[in-house]
């Protein structure tokens, strides 16, 4: 279901490349929203990958995780989406398959004796945030497309160059001419 008009935690956002032209650096992102209140919103770009590792943040692991862009906000902290809540204490359920965050020593502790692998967990620097409305406000202005139903499992498994494909293929034929629009609408 595309663009519904109750927004929750677990929903994916989906920014088409020409979203918002004055902002390009969510151009072709997908995020998870980890967490949606009355306040303000949480979430992480799922598809944007950095060029550094776990260890280059870290030097007390040489877990070689990819890290992830997860958005503009408090980019000079770690945080994770995880499938793990069994084995990672103080985790926040986002839905069924998917929770956030947890007690940080006890999981560099498990992805360092290799509990925890790439398919469990990923790492994000920094996060998306959202005020009172601004991501009502961003939807009704047609930024992001939100989606209710997806493939949550694939999420952490999934190549980064391959999910938003596999989101705007889940809406249907009306947004496949998206799939080959280069990520700067400018550039066309």
């Amino acid at each position: 279901m595309a663009n519904k008009k109750n927004i929750s935690k677990g929903d994916i956002l989906i920014s088409l490349p020409s979203g918002n032209l004055i902002d390009l650096s969510f151009s072709r992102s997908l995020i998870l929203l980890a967490d949606h209140e009355e306040l303000g919103s949480v979430g992480f770009v799922l598809n944007k990958p950095i060029e550094i590792t776990l260890s280059d943040l870290i030097p007390t692991t040489n877990a070689q995780y990819t890290i992830y862009e997860g958005g503009p906000v408090e980019q000079d902290k770690i945080f994770c989406i995880h499938k793990r809540p069994d084995i990672i204490p103080n985790s926040l359920h986002i839905n069924d398959e998917l929770y956030w965050g947890g007690d940080f020593d006890t999981i560099l502790n498990l992805v360092n004796t290799g509990v925890l692998s790439k398919d469990d967990i990923r790492f994000y620097l920094g996060y998306t945030g959202w005020d009172i409305d601004q991501l009502e406000n961003e939807i009704e202005d047609n930024y992001w497309i939100t989606i209710d139903k997806f493939e949550y499992d694939l999420l952490l498994t999934i190549p980064s160059k391959q999910v938003w494909k596999k989101a705007i293929k889940s809406l249907g034929q009306d947004y496949t001419i998206w799939l080959n629009a280069p990520e700067n609408p400018n550039f066309n």
